[in-house]
């Protein structure tokens, strides 16, 4: 079922999400409408902040995109991106890589703004499945981007904090329309 995607001014998209303790059907579901949304937003991303629910749980699938490539290790050994989409990240925990650069990022809560921000080029992971079985990979690219736009979400951090001064400045305007409800 695909749900609604709170916007910029929704309280659960400042709110820290909590841990998850148990993994039933419910949040199964809940990770499967949450992929369904995402991809009828046309997003590779969507956390659970997102559809107003503030627990740890990220989805995301990169696969298929072609003009922003990404690489995936798993104990050390490249593996093939598309064979391991989607992702449905528990509770996870990420360790930023030294390199930064700088990249284009939009997100589904702040439809029709996009931004120049910056992000640590890796990232390693530490999550749980839908099944509960720990998972951890490297990534880079825009699996690394979309994992930390993802787990910011999850502590309520928005990529408009991530922005520049003259960036937030030049956008002010309709951030705050947003926040008031309108686009």
């Amino acid at each position: 079922m695909v749900l609604e995607i709170v916007t910029y001014g929704h309280p659960a998209l400042r709110q820290k999400g909590s841990e998850i303790k148990q993994i039933d059907d419910k949040l199964r579901q809940l990770a499967a409408d949450m992929l369904e949304t995402m991809v009828a937003a046309n997003g590779v991303g969507l956390a659970a902040q997102q559809v107003g629910v503030p627990i740890q749980l990220a989805v995301i699938d990169v696969a298929g995109v072609e003009d922003r490539p990404s690489t995936m290790k798993i104990d050390g050994k490249e593996v093939d991106v598309d064979s391991r989409m989607p992702l449905m990240l528990i509770n996870p925990v990420i360790e930023l890589g030294p390199e930064k650069e700088i990249g284009t990022e939009g997100c589904l809560s702040f439809p029709d703004i996009t931004a120049e921000i910056p992000r640590s080029a890796g990232v390693s992971v530490r999550a749980l499945d839908l099944d509960g079985r720990a998972v951890s990979f490297e990534a880079t690219g825009l699996l690394s981007r979309a994992v930390q736009h993802e787990v910011d979400h999850l502590h309520g951090v928005l990529f408009i904090d991530r922005m520049n001064s003259a960036t937030r400045t030049a956008l002010a305007g309709r951030l705050k329309r947003m926040q008031r409800g309108g686009r």
